[in-house]
This record gives structure tokens, sequence and C-alpha cells, in this order.
């Protein structure tokens, strides 16, 4: 794995750590290995995502029908199935779900990416699929998805492998908290001013008591001061 939840990176960036141009919001076992999610709290975002729990639950809307088969795809319910009667990503994650709920699967492990802003993405780590449900919103049927922040992870050469790991966090911080400190720290790192490989850094390390929902303790470091303080704090 060569980036950390809480990295920052472009969205070019975020394609090329997955192998593959990141078009759509769900994705599904690409390529029979990672599954991987794009996620926006943003005003004016396209789906209502959530986050509960003080960071540790996300609830992720699915996705509507695409244009070219509805002339407006927010009047219409969330497809589970495609016209050619393949599964949609909503109903890929959806059979996920009730497999993992019905204790014939272990729970599927989804890497997050949050948009903050234009051009900047966050790294949110893995998180397990454990829920799914359809719910009326606005006269239609949406899919929400339940994830739950996870300590596992995947290697790098074979995704689909879990291993344990013990992670410096496990909640994510949140949206409002990453927009703030970004704003007070002019995007670039606090040691060096350098605005490239920047990280949302835990000031006193979760494990050490820090919290993830004040700005007070987080801050940007780039990737060397980011990787001294690690050094550091071992």
């Amino acid at each position: 794995m060569s980036i950390h939840p809480g990295d920052i990176i472009s969205h070019a960036q975020m394609s090329l750590e997955e192998g593959v141009s990141l078009q759509r919001g769900m994705n599904f076992r690409i390529k029979g290995e990672a599954t991987v999610i794009l996620m926006s709290l943003r005003k004016g975002a396209p789906y209502a995502d959530t986050v509960e729990d003080n960071g540790e639950t996300l609830i992720y809307e699915g996705h509507d029908v695409p244009r070219n088969l509805a002339k407006d795809p927010k009047t219409v319910d969330q497809p589970d199935y495609t016209p050619r009667g393949t599964l949609t990503e909503n109903g890929k994650f959806f059979h996920a779900a009730m497999k993992f709920k019905d204790g014939k699967a272990e729970a599927e492990l989804v890497k997050v990416y949050e948009k903050i802003k234009d051009g900047i993405w966050v790294y949110n780590g893995f998180f397990e699929l454990i829920d799914a449900w359809i719910e009326k919103s606005d006269g239609r049927n949406v899919f929400k998805f339940k994830l739950h922040i996870s300590d596992k992870t995947t290697t790098e050469k074979k995704k689909r492998k879990i291993e344990i790991k013990d992670l410096d966090h496990n909640r994510m911080i949140p949206t409002s908290v990453k927009l703030e400190v970004w704003k007070r720290d002019k995007g670039q790192c606090v040691q060096c001013k350098s605005k490239d490989n920047l990280h949302f850094d835990h000031i006193l390390p979760y494990s050490k008591g820090g919290t993830s929902l004040k700005a007070e303790n987080i801050q940007l470091l780039c990737a060397r001061h980011n990787l001294q303080k690690r050094d550091k704090i071992q």
C-alpha cells in the first residue's frame, strides 16, 4: 500500500494508485481486486452521504440510473440491475452486504476516497461494508450502504488477502475539520511550506489519546516531515 489514511492526493494520483481511471463513485472489485468508493460531504454533492458515530460509520448513498437511460435520473428509482440483466454497482454492493449479514461471507473491505475541494481528495482508509437497505427519498427508492471503519487492510500485491495491522486511527477526520485545517495551514506543510505530498497529521496520535474531531489536533505535514515525526514517535 503506497498511500495512508489522511493522505491528500489528486484524482490522477488516486487513479494511479488503483490502476484504473476512476470515473464513477462506486467500484466493486476493480479488476477482481480492490473495492473503492468516492464520497463527498460538500454542499451540492450529487449524493447524500453522511458520517455518524464521530467518524466511525459512513452511510453511503447508492448511485442513480445513467443519464442516457433517464431524462432526470433524480426522479427514478436507483437501479440494482442494468437493462441487460446484469448487476449494477448498487446491486453488487447490496448483494455483498446481504452475504455478510447472512453469515455467508466476510464483510467486503472498501477503500474510501473523499473529495473535499475541487481537485483535492483525501484517502480515508478501509471501511467494512456491513449493511444495506432501500429507502424512500423524494418519492423514489434509493440504496443506502452502511460501512464501519476498519483496522484491516490488504496486501499490495494480493489485494484480496486480508491482514490485520495496528493503525494510528480508528475514525475518519470530519470533513469540516479537514477544511478548517486546510484553510488555517494554507494548503501547505506547517514545517517547510511544501504543497506536495501532504497529509492530515494528528499532532497527538489517536493511539495516545489525541482526537480526530478538533482542528487543534490536526495539522498538514508533507511526506518527509510526516515520516520524520513517525520515526520520533516510534
